[in-house]
């Protein structure tokens, strides 16, 4: 079950690719708005570089065949308006982690349910996932609502689980099985 094929996801509105290094001025426009980074694990970034070193980081994760990352891209236009990945892959459970980020001028579209729906169909269909799970902060409604309305269940909380810019955060845990999907 390695995550070594980040092939391409088509859906109705919108193209699941590998990240290119071309990306990182669309990913720095979303990790340097601060209401976008309101929720993640690490600080805004404040430097293109950062935006380069984070993309360059994140397609040698791809290469190590415990990622996917893929950027949502506009089947329509080209644009590139989020990520989703399926990474901390185990082998020996069958089992990863998904994550998501959207750009906001998108939020409220319905594109990240698109888009993490053909996550998780690639990684229950094609990579033979048992379990995928989620770590979100709770105060994160949206992505709580995103990942109820694909079938996860919460799990669990961690309490103090980040400190981001001097700020405590819980994180909440959600899972889903294959066997869940009915």
């Amino acid at each position: 079950m390695p995550l070594d094929d980040p092939s391409t996801l088509l859906t109705d509105r919108l193209k699941l690719r590998p990240l290119r290094p071309e990306d990182a001025a669309a990913l720095f426009a979303m990790y340097s708005d601060a209401e976008f980074m309101r929720y993640w694990s690490f600080p805004v970034m404040t430097r293109f570089e950062e935006a380069v070193d984070y993309l360059a980081r994140r397609i040698q994760g791809s290469a190590t065949e415990t990622e996917i990352v893929w950027a949502i891209e506009l089947a329509a236009t080209y644009e590139m308006i989020g990520t989703c990945c399926l990474f901390n892959a185990d082998p020996s459970s069958k089992r990863a982690e998904l994550g998501f980020g959207l750009h906001r001028p998108f939020w409220g579209k319905g594109y990240m349910s698109e888009a993490a729906r053909a996550a998780v169909d690639c990684g229950f269909d094609v990579l033979q996932l048992r379990r995928i799970e989620a770590e979100i902060d709770p105060r994160n409604t949206a992505s709580a609502r995103l990942l109820e309305r694909l079938g996860f269940v919460k799990e669990g909380l961690l309490r103090e689980r980040w400190i981001i810019d001097g700020e405590i955060a819980d994180g909440a845990i959600y899972g889903l099985l294959r066997t869940d999907r009915g």
